[in-house]
């Protein structure tokens, strides 16, 4: 097992990642940028080592910079929690050549999964249903009219190295095609670096399931059960929930079972996430796979009791999988609610001191949180400030324990979205299970 880890993220999964280290045994090292030097995740690490300004892109992304801080510190491994260089491909060729281990998959995987377009192309190989698009990425305004032409409008345009619905483009005739084009391009190269894109079909109204997958070394894969996050606005989710309630046991050992197959066509390792698009018709399709732990692990921990930033560690140390497919148990309903510090009507950032922090507690409810009363929400990065987490015997439950939660959160000093989230939990089609990703959109117009 590793002695020490540097933790290269902040806020509430720095602390997590740090609570599960403590909880292992191993010292850990906190990194920050000058505008986080005070924060909890800082003062809960046992090491801290100030990386650069608060712009992420010169100190959180910035590859020498950590590097230093790990050699300085003496590490033996780098968790990249989720966002920043979780999904950076370099960084984890860098780790594993100066004896580093990276806190996830290999250098490899991330490289192969990053690419959207290739991604899709080596499932699709493997006989497994795959989004109709193009194959693989696009190299003219001609090619994407072709693709597009070929399966039918409406179609989305996606970055090939994209996430956080950057890069993304709907397209629903074809004289908007050049345009959306151009732009999603121009998205890509400013957010990624890469300004490959590629097409798929762009379903109506459809579910965005998700399926948990871990793998050791010696090749073992299973699957955790998949989470339903279609609650999104703009491609960023708000709300998740596991399980999903259009998942039957039949259709759960299906989408399992090809997301199990998804990955072991590339031999991957450690924890990630592959995601699919559920039609109205319940055909599911493989959209591509996500190399890292992802913001709503809590609600798969809640139903399965199986701490997933351990497993990781554990995994990365070179462990075998601590479990076999037929122990894993899915135990009620657990949802979470992604607290973003906006304006819960306008969705512009509310930067600034919170001047008073009380988190709902009680049976059932977890928060996930590096905020605290005096705490301020600095501009320079994202604006999810805590993840709000539920478990009930059933989906019944899980809900009336979110809304009694919702209405203990009190944030105050800053605007927030628990307003929106108590609109959702209320909303009678939600609470029906009749959602999709274009729910809040319906939701928002009513």
């Amino acid at each position: 097992m590793f002695k020490k880890v540097l933790v290269a993220n902040r806020g509430e999964i720095a602390l997590r990642v740090i609570r599960a280290c403590k909880e292992l045994g191993i010292r850990t090292v906190a990194i920050h940028s000058e505008a986080d030097a005070a924060s909890l995740h800082v003062r809960a690490a046992d090491e801290k080592v100030c990386v650069g300004p608060p712009d992420a892109a010169l100190s959180y992304r910035n590859i020498p910079n950590v590097l230093s801080a790990a050699e300085v510190t003496g590490v033996d491994a780098i968790h990249p929690g989720y966002g920043f260089l979780s999904e950076n491909a370099h960084f984890a060729e860098v780790c594993e050549s100066i004896g580093v281990k990276f806190i996830g998959p290999t250098s490899e995987n991330i490289a192969m999964m990053g690419d959207k377009a290739k991604a899709r192309e080596v499932v699709s190989r493997r006989g497994l249903p795959v989004t109709p698009g193009s194959l693989g990425e696009l190299r003219s305004e001609e090619d994407a009219m072709q693709a597009a032409q070929k399966i039918g409008f409406p179609v989305i345009i996606k970055a090939t190295a994209g996430g956080g619905g950057r890069g993304m483009r709907v397209v629903n005739k074809a004289e908007d095609l050049g345009r959306a084009f151009q732009a999603a391009q121009a998205e890509a190269k400013s957010t990624f670096g890469n300004e490959n894109v590629y097409l798929e079909r762009y379903f109506l109204e459809p579910r965005h399931i998700e399926v948990q997958v871990m793998a050791d070394h010696r090749g073992h894969v299973i699957h955790l059960g998949e989470r339903d996050c279609s609650i999104q606005r703009r491609h960023q989710k708000l709300v998740e929930e596991t399980p999903s309630p259009a998942i039957d046991e039949k259709l759960r050992r299906e989408i399992g079972r090809v997301a199990v197959e998804a990955v072991k066509a590339v031999h991957y390792r450690n924890v990630g996430t592959v995601e699919f698009l559920l039609d109205k018709e319940r055909n599911f399709f493989f959209m591509e796979v996500n190399t890292r732990i992802q913001v709503e692990h809590p609600i798969t921990e809640m139903v399965t009791g199986i701490d997933l930033i351990k497993e990781q560690i554990r995994l990365a140390a070179g462990h075998p999988l601590s479990i076999r497919q037929q122990d894993v148990v899915l135990n009620g309903h657990s949802m979470e609610c992604r607290i973003n510090a906006e304006d819960p009507e306008k969705f512009t950032p509310s930067p600034g001191q919170i001047t008073k922090y009380s988190a709902p507690g009680g049976f059932g409810v977890r928060v996930d949180s590096a905020m605290e009363s005096g705490a301020t929400v600095v501009p320079h990065y994202d604006s999810m400030i805590a993840k709000l987490i539920t478990h009930g015997r059933d989906r019944q439950e899980a809900m009336a324990r979110m809304r009694r939660a919702l209405d203990e959160f009190v944030i105050e000093g800053i605007k927030t979205t628990i307003p929106l989230h108590r609109r959702i939990f209320n909303d009678p089609e939600f609470q029906k299970g009749h959602i999709s990703t274009a729910f809040l959109e319906q939701l928002l117009a009513r």
